[in-house]
């Protein structure tokens, strides 16, 4: 059954992969025996995962730059090709957008997160897709999050273009198979650093009383689904959004936003 969860010689295109899920990701894949193309803005970041990546016996190729345009995602796919000759797995982890209040929230900042958790999933689909069929198939895997699935105050923003990265994820599903599988993992609050940076004692009380497993979650947790729908292990699923959130039924996160005069 193991086997089933290796991917020996893939070569997986890893996006905002310095630090967090991406970072982690990127070694889950790596440990599985894939070798990895990873990007993100900061070169140090990725030379880390790259020298981590090597003691695992695999090769990464690090693309720094940002990743916001579709050229940015040109330099992945390129890089990918010249180097490795082939694209097997897109693992879409680019996004993000901090929570704020409906009427503070701008226009531009409202597009600038459907442009940054959706679009960039888009291109980097779109531009990969024709490698991947020429690899003989593959999967794609989006990193969404609980909140494109509840309601809650402060996540006008975020919240509805991860709900639009989720139902991206239900129609490239349709487009692109049978060759090529289209997940998403759908993580709750992640102990990554920047979410640490965020965190007094009480807060994260808050936030691990508010998680039915009472915990906040690793970003191997996360790394760890990706693994599996990427593998011949979810090579029976397409078009299913995986949530790994530790049982939230809304959000653990208190925004602490009033109610309108």
């Amino acid at each position: 059954m193991l086997e089933n969860f290796r991917i020996d010689d893939k070569v997986a295109i890893v996006t905002a992969a310095g630090r967090g899920i991406g970072a982690a990701t990127a070694r889950a894949l790596a440990e599985a025996g894939a070798d990895v193309v990873i990007g993100a803005r900061t070169e140090a970041h990725l030379r880390e995962v790259a020298a981590d990546v090597a003691k695992l016996g695999r090769r990464a190729e690090v693309v720094p730059g940002s990743l916001i345009r579709r050229e940015g995602m040109e330099q992945l796919v390129d890089r990918a090709l010249s180097v490795f000759g082939k694209i097997d797995i897109v693992v879409n982890n680019a996004g993000g957008s901090a929570p704020g209040a409906f009427l503070d929230t701008s226009e531009r900042s409202f597009n600038k997160a459907f442009e940054w958790n959706v679009t960039t999933a888009f291109n980097l689909s779109q531009l990969a897709t024709p490698h991947i069929l020429k690899a003989g198939g593959g999967a794609i895997i989006n990193i969404a999050s609980a909140a494109g699935r509840f309601a809650d105050r402060g996540f006008a923003a975020y919240g509805t273009a991860k709900a639009a990265l989720c139902h991206l994820t239900r129609n490239l599903a349709a487009d692109l198979a049978p060759k090529i599988r289209v997940n998403a993992v759908a993580p709750g609050s992640i102990a990554t650093d920047a979410l640490e940076s965020l965190l007094d004692d009480e807060l994260r009380k808050k936030m691990v009383d508010g998680t039915p497993l009472r915990r906040l979650g690793r970003v191997e947790d996360i790394a760890a689904a990706v693994l599996y729908l990427a593998s011949p292990a979810g090579s029976y699923v397409t078009g299913r959004i995986l949530e790994v959130d530790g049982g939230l039924q809304q959000s653990s996160l208190d925004t602490d936003i009033p109610d309108l005069d």
